[in-house]
């Protein structure tokens, strides 16, 4: 694909894992917004802020605090740059009966403490950051 060339390659699961949370930290988004399992390959390209992980099998997480299940293909990309993650594939959050595609995820302001996910059906949700932390 020509939108991994270039890029840097960790695989296996303790060392896609730590590219995948240290991309987060960089671009000042939650650590524990893609709690994966069992990661294959994490790529990033520099350049254009183009990111893949590539996990053994898709995960479902409830984030509890807001109570929000979400869904983790075996692949997710998309393009990681300040405070957001656009152009999103591969992550889908349940609303009511409905998977919407999570299309970004934007932390506009900081110090507002709020995340919004943003889909391709219009559907804006918005939430406190801390509930994306490590661990939740």
């Amino acid at each position: 694909m020509a939108e991994k060339e270039g890029g840097i390659v960790k695989k296996g699961h303790e060392e896609g894992l730590k590219l995948a949370t240290a991309l987060l930290l960089e671009s000042e988004l939650p650590s524990g917004l893609l709690p994966l399992a069992n990661v294959i390959e994490v790529g990033y390209v520099k350049t254009t802020g183009y990111m893949w992980i590539v996990q053994e099998k898709k995960v479902e997480h409830e984030f509890k605090m807001v109570s929000k299940l979400v869904s983790y293909d075996k692949e997710i990309h998309g393009y990681i740059g300040n405070k957001r993650i656009k152009k999103l594939k591969g992550v889908k959050a349940k609303e009511l009966i409905v998977w919407p595609p999570v299309s970004e995820i934007v932390v506009e302001d900081p110090a507002s403490g709020k995340i919004q996910f943003k889909s391709l059906a219009g559907i804006t949700k918005t939430f406190p950051v801390e509930a994306f932390a490590a661990g939740q």
